[in-house]
């Protein structure tokens, strides 16, 4: 079996994340005063037993390379995938297609997570199903009494209650062949892949994960990782 393989969205602006992405692409933003999250993401992939890796970069992507380089310092082989133009998600697997294994792991640069990324990969390649998302459930309170109505008439009420959901964590397994579909050069995302997976293929698989996971999009979610970066870093970094 071929070794695991990982790729890294790294080539978006970080609008949400300004100011602190002004100069900085959103995966070099520090944490901690110690490191960034793309270290911390090199580091889990190697400890996980990948070795080769892409990075799709772009927005200031040179501040990317020059900060991993060859990927060596973490016992891996980095390479690079430069964008002219924003391609999305899927857009860049599109076009690096044939430089792909049959299966691998897929995700946007921008994640804190304890998430085992080898069990991903391997609970993606003991399945049936072309794509497998890693899956968390939140809780969301909501702040007002919510009325459940039926036309006019009031059916039911409830009182600032917590919504449960299960969202995608941003991170993928995949199978190329998944990707034939799609026109290389062209911009696709995560949504177009997984509606078209549902509408034409077997549905995608579910990897429910219940851990560590924060999405850092906004200045709000940055600044809560930082104030639990000392107690969560053993389960990152060790």
């Amino acid at each position: 079996m071929a070794r695991p393989h990982a790729v890294i969205l790294a080539g978006g602006k970080g609008v949400r994340l300004r100011p602190y992405t002004t100069s900085l692409p959103k995966p070099l933003v520090p944490l901690g005063d110690e490191c960034s999250i793309l270290e911390i993401v090199l580091q889990q992939l190697a400890r996980a037993g990948f070795r080769t890796v892409d990075l799709a970069i772009g927005h200031l992507g040179q501040l990317i390379r020059a900060y991993v380089g060859d990927g060596r310092q973490w016992g891996l082989r980095v390479r690079y995938w430069e964008e002219a133009s924003p391609l999305g998600t899927v857009g860049p697997l599109v076009r690096h297609r044939d430089e792909l294994p049959e299966d691998f792991l897929v995700m946007n640069g921008d994640i804190l997570t304890d998430l085992p990324f080898d069990e991903l990969l391997a609970h993606h390649r003991s399945g049936t199903g072309e794509v497998t998302v890693a899956a968390y459930t939140r809780q969301v309170p909501i702040d007002f009494g919510v009325l459940d109505l039926e036309g006019p008439v009031i059916a039911g009420f409830r009182e600032k209650p917590t919504l449960e959901y299960t969202v995608s964590m941003g991170v993928y397994a995949l199978s190329r062949e998944v990707l034939d579909r799609y026109t290389p050069g062209l911009p696709y995302g995560f949504d177009d892949l997984l509606l078209d997976q549902l509408r034409t293929s077997g549905p995608p698989q579910a990897f429910r994960f219940g851990g560590y996971w924060l999405d850092i999009g906004r200045p709000e979610d940055y600044d809560r990782a930082n104030e639990e970066f000392a107690t969560r870093r053993p389960s990152l970094i060790g």
